[in-house]
Parts: C-alpha cells; sequence; structure tokens
C-alpha cells in the first residue's frame, strides 16, 4: 500500500494475482451496468477517456427519485486504462443539477470540483398521504462509495491498480 492510496482512493490487487488484458477489464466494467443500480457504465469516447461512471440521474426510471431528494450534484468517473501498468486511473468530477419542469439538465459547476471525492447524500421526506395522513414518504441515500466499490473490485479482481488522480499533480 502507497502512502497516499488513502486519500487518492487507490486500490491494489492482490499481490501475485495475475493481471488480464485490457479488454477484460473493460468488459468487466461494463458488466456492472444492472438495472436496479442507480448508476451507469458507458463508453468514454466522447469524454476523451475509455469508461464514464455516472449516476443515471437522465435516465427516465431515475430521475424522479433524484428530483424528489432535491440532489443538488452528482458526479462522474472518469476511467482510463494503462495496459502498460496495469492500472485504470480515475478521475472524479462534480456537476451542478438545476431540475427544469422535473427534468435534469447538468453543468458545470461555476466552483468546479475535480480529483477524488468521497460522499453521501441523504434524507427523508414527510408529506401528507393519500389517506391524508401525516408521514415518510420515501428515504434517500445517494454514496460515491456505491459507485467506486464495484468499479474498485472489478478493477483489482482483474489483477490491476484502480489509482485515483489529483489535478495538478496527476493526469488520466
Amino acid at each position: 500500500m502507497g502512502l497516499f492510496d488513502f486519500l487518492t482512493s487507490t486500490r491494489r490487487p492482490e499481490s501475485g494475482a495475475a493481471a488480464l488484458p485490457a479488454d477484460e477489464v473493460r468488459r468487466r466494467l461494463m458488466a456492472l451496468n444492472r438495472e436496479s443500480a442507480p448508476y451507469r457504465i458507458v463508453d468514454g469516447g466522447s469524454d476523451g477517456v475509455d469508461v464514464v461512471a455516472e449516476w443515471k440521474i437522465v435516465d427516465a426510471q431515475w430521475y424522479e427519485i433524484f428530483a424528489r431528494a432535491g440532489l443538488k450534484k452528482v458526479f462522474r468517473i472518469f476511467l482510463r486504462l494503462r495496459p502498460e501498468s496495469n492500472e485504470v486511473r480515475a478521475l472524479d468530477r462534480e456537476y451542478e443539477v438545476e431540475w427544469r419542469a422535473g427534468v435534469p439538465e447538468l453543468s458545470l459547476a461555476r466552483r468546479s470540483f475535480s480529483g477524488q471525492k468521497q460522499s453521501i447524500e441523504f434524507g427523508k421526506r414527510y408529506a401528507f398521504k393519500e389517506n391524508l395522513e401525516f408521514g415518510e414518504v420515501y428515504e434517500y441515500k445517494f454514496q460515491t462509495g456505491e459507485m467506486k466499490k464495484p468499479i474498485q473490485d472489478a478493477v483489482t479482481s482483474a489483477g490491476w491498480t484502480y489509482k485515483g488522480v489529483v489535478p495538478p499533480l496527476g493526469k488520466l
């Protein structure tokens, strides 16, 4: 374990683990997609990286949940595979969310964040229910670890290192 691994979210494979080819690492990352997860893993070509992990905030099934929770910020993880060093380099980026007529619109925050982030947003909403009783309508919790941990596990189980990047010191 490196001196700053904790601060950079870096995770290393078990010693002696055989490194799989980059195509297999990418396949494992894409296999993390599932209907019930509040995040998705997509091709990152349009963002200049290999893979992007992001909250499903624009997915019709999920955006109502995010809107009700009043989520104001979301984040994306940009991943670049480095086969020469068997590393997946990761950069977190935070975005502001504006809700227009119940539909999310992402924009880069004026005070932007780039680096490594660990956060949890949670809460409960109370209101009058259909039977006119006052009570808890729903409860929510969004945490970056819910997205990061499966990615880190997929990378390290393939014999690669998940290396968090913190600008300006590191780059993807």
